[in-house]
């Protein structure tokens, strides 16, 4: 459990450090806000990582094991990218800072992928959901420690500094992969590559309701990741300091966070799995409404704390009966594979359907753009009630 959430703390933090860090950075030299936007692309990794997973299933690494020699050699090529992203210039080089950011977000997508492998593996059915709902909260922290303490410190600190010192973070990550266990294979592993690429799928694939399934994980997240691809802009455009808003993630964000994970957690073993999904979704489609209302009233500090400890909550609830529904769906043989196709369907909306918002904004508005984002979370709502119905919720 604890190198659960040891481990989310490490893949949480490097996400956020080409999203809200980078776009609070490159909105403090002048890039225009469609640029930022498009940079969102940069974040294709995180849902194309099916491609290469079948690598990590197939191949071990001759040191540390299967799952940890490929996390620490994938820690340590983060930890070099995240340096080399601090040395850039974003209004100077754009196209250099994509590259390297791409290359962040590929690490860190490839980091995700064994992590997510490792968890499955080495928990059992039973200690499932307290394991995901803890490794959500490690990498909600993550997000924390680089989003609302990213920006606190570049107010004090160059860019280039913060993420210096975020990259130096990374070493947790480094040090729990040493001393933690190599999980039991005691499904194998894939005897060829062949077996290893096609494999995953065709087990996947055969079971009842397998598109619908990935159509509820496509749409399950998606107004909240539309939302949360815009908000360090609205935040700093509507008149907040960066040190505000860093300080109010912190303090009421982060309890809000922390709450949210373990209450799914625990929920999930009252109400079940399915009746989570249902409520935690509906909260996270209100929470993403508070963004709405914000625009509305302005900069207003007490409305923040509570627009945010609200959207931590809900998410810190929802993101842990997600990911503990995504594992349970896994074949242990191929746990890298068909977990890194679930999350790579998970990710999409964070990625593509982002990568408009910046014109949408301008097109819209920020109170009608948020207005848009909740109304887009139904259509996951109603696959879900149409999954149930299918029998192909496990």
């Amino acid at each position: 459990m604890l190198v659960a959430l040891l481990m989310g703390f490490a893949c949480g933090l490097p996400l956020l450090l080409t999203i809200s860090v980078l776009q609070a950075w490159m909105k403090d030299v002048g890039v225009d806000i469609k640029v930022i936007g498009l940079f969102s692309l940069v974040g294709l990794p995180y849902t194309l990582k099916f491609l290469w997973a079948p690598v990590l299933d197939r191949f071990t690494l001759p040191f540390l094991g299967r799952r940890r020699g490929w996390m620490l050699l994938l820690q340590i090529l983060l930890i070099l990218a995240i340096v080399a992203l601090g040395l850039t210039n974003p209004l100077a080089s754009p196209g250099l800072v994509a590259l390297v950011a791409f290359m962040v977000t590929f690490f860190s997508a490839s980091q995700d992928i064994v992590v997510d492998a490792y968890r499955r593996e080495d928990l059992s059915d039973l200690e499932l959901g307290l394991g995901s709902s803890l490794y959500v909260n490690g990498y909600r922290i993550g997000m924390l420690v680089a989003g609302s303490g990213g920006l606190i410190m570049a107010d004090h600190l160059s860019y280039r500094s913060v993420y210096l010192i975020l990259a130096a973070a990374m070493l947790v990550g480094v040090v729990t992969t040493y001393c933690c266990r190599e999980p039991h294979h005691s499904h194998g592993t894939p005897a060829t590559f062949k077996d290893a690429v096609i494999g995953p799928f065709v087990d996947y694939f055969s079971r009842r309701g397998a598109l619908l399934l990935l159509a509820f994980i496509l749409f399950y997240k998606i107004g909240d990741q539309m939302a949360s691809a815009m908000t360090m802009p609205f935040y700093l455009e509507i008149g907040f300091t960066k040190t505000e808003i860093g300080t109010v993630v912190k303090l009421f964000g982060f309890w809000a966070t922390i709450g949210g994970g373990l209450l799914g957690g625990i929920l999930m073993l009252k109400i079940g799995l399915y009746r989570s999904l249902w409520s935690f979704g509906i909260l996270q489609a209100l929470s993403t409404a508070g963004f709405a209302l914000l625009a509305h009233v302005g900069a207003n500090l007490s409305l923040l704390a509570g627009v945010i400890a609200f959207e931590n909550l809900s998410s810190g609830m929802g993101t842990a009966a997600y990911v503990a529904y995504m594992a349970s769906l896994t074949n242990k043989k191929f746990t890298a594979t068909q977990y890194a196709l679930l999350t790579s369907l998970m990710g999409i909306p964070r990625v593509l359907a982002s990568a408009p918002t910046g014109f949408m904004v301008s097109a819209l508005g920020w109170s009608s753009f948020f207005i848009f984002c909740t109304i887009i979370a139904l259509p996951g709502l109603f696959l879900l009630i149409i999954v149930k119905r299918e029998g192909s919720f496990v």
